[in-house]
């Protein structure tokens, strides 16, 4: 493929996890050129784009996406809550632009139901940054689900956890401040648990609640939530050593009925002694089950795991019999920008940029974890929350 017919790409965001994770995947990739790596922080944009040998950097977002010469922008900006993702995402679809935004697209799944119905209007590719998915272990898994390795599945179990903000020292808010931002407002001393700050449900949960629905392969009948803050202090902001107390979701269970009969259930938290990202997916069907975990493991660096067990091995064993092996992950999983010593975000988030400019090059029907997908996840995390604050079970749709 000519450089005149590479994807043009620009990219809004020179955080770590743009550094880490987004811009490797573009600049390794043969299908586009990285034109353009906007971000609010003049000398961070610079930086990012000389780290990487982009040509252009830029602090004018909306000017960026406005541009002619781009078709597709990255929304990965440096804001705590994605408070500019949908803002961003709307202008860019407005545009013409195929876009890649990391999650939340927005807070309520209706308005993302918006958004996709605004790209297929113009024919645009969207994809949402649900990083795992797009794992080796976790592709390989959804296409042995398809082709029924364990019979109808029936029960999905789902976990997210790590301690990455189990010390209370580690700031809540992770951007760079030159002094305290003094004009949000705190929390207080004895604040309503009803009214809590979702964190890790989101934060945590997507991935994983995205995996399960392709896993389970049905849609959530009714579910039941209950969250907590584990942590309640903590030094909010890396300025100083102020410790406040918070009220945010630090640790979630729920767990739902599927409309075929099955069950799904999901437990998050950033709170919890493990190691990073800690996904752990399991899937259960009437002939066999497999469990992925996505851990890196500090002593191998082995960062994925797929296992199987076969319930009809042995027909005359008894049940202890059973046995989970590990499956080899074919290597035509990874992207051919893959190098053997990625850590796993730049190697799973690389999965997940090759898979999107092939949707786009191709020009075919295929787009997975799009919009659509994502205000399914969205949907889910409303309910969660609602069911939490309402103390009830949640029916589905909303």
């Amino acid at each position: 493929m000519s450089n005149k017919q590479k994807v043009r790409v620009g990219v809004i965001g020179a955080g770590r996890w743009s550094s880490r994770a987004h811009i490797p995947g573009w600049v390794r990739s043969d299908l586009c050129d990285l034109v353009c790596i906007c971000d609010a922080d003049e000398e961070l944009a610079r930086a990012r784009a000389e780290q990487f040998g982009v040509p252009e950097w830029c602090t004018d977002a909306e000017a960026m996406i406005c541009r002619e010469d781009l078709d597709v922008i990255d929304v990965c900006p440096r804001d705590e809550h994605g408070e500019s993702h949908e803002p961003l995402t709307t202008l860019a679809l407005e545009k013409g632009k195929h876009v890649l935004v990391e999650k939340p697209v927005a807070q309520d799944f209706r308005r993302v139901r918006e958004l996709d119905a605004l790209a297929k209007s113009k024919g645009l590719k969207t994809k949402v940054g649900l990083t795992f998915r797009y794992a080796p272990a976790i592709q390989y898994m959804f296409d042995l689900v398809r082709e029924g390795k364990i019979g109808t599945p029936w029960l999905f179990n789902g976990y997210e956890q790590n301690s990455q903000w189990l010390n209370p020292w580690y700031p809540q808010d992770k951007r760079l401040f030159k002094e305290y931002p003094h004009h949000l407002k705190k929390v207080g001393e004895d604040p309503d648990p009803r009214q809590i700050e979702v964190g890790s449900l989101e934060g945590y949960g997507a991935p994983t609640i995205d995996i399960g629905l392709e896993l389970i392969q049905d849609d959530i009948d009714k579910l039941v939530c209950t969250m907590a803050n584990l942590v309640p202090e903590r030094r909010r902001y890396n300025v100083d050593d102020h410790m406040e107390r918070i009220n945010w979701d630090d640790a979630d269970m729920w767990i739902a009925n599927c409309k075929k009969g099955g069950l799904f259930s999901m437990q998050t938290s950033f709170v919890t002694v493990g190691n990073y990202p800690g996904i752990y997916a399991n899937i259960y069907g009437s002939r066999g089950a497999l469990r992925a975990t996505l851990a890196t493991d500090p002593e191998t660096h082995q960062m994925q795991k797929l296992e199987y067990a076969d319930g009809y091995a042995d027909p005359n064993a008894d049940a202890d019999a059973v046995k989970f092996r590990e499956l080899p992950i074919p290597e035509k999983y990874w992207n051919p920008g893959h190098r053997a010593d990625d850590a796993w975000d730049t190697a799973f988030y690389g999965c997940l940029i090759q898979n999107f400019l092939e949707e786009i090059v191709s020009g075919g029907e295929k787009n997975e974890g799009n919009f659509a997908q994502s205000a399914r996840v969205q949907e889910l995390i409303n309910a969660a929350e609602a069911s939490h604050r309402e103390e009830k079970w949640i029916h589905l749709p909303l």
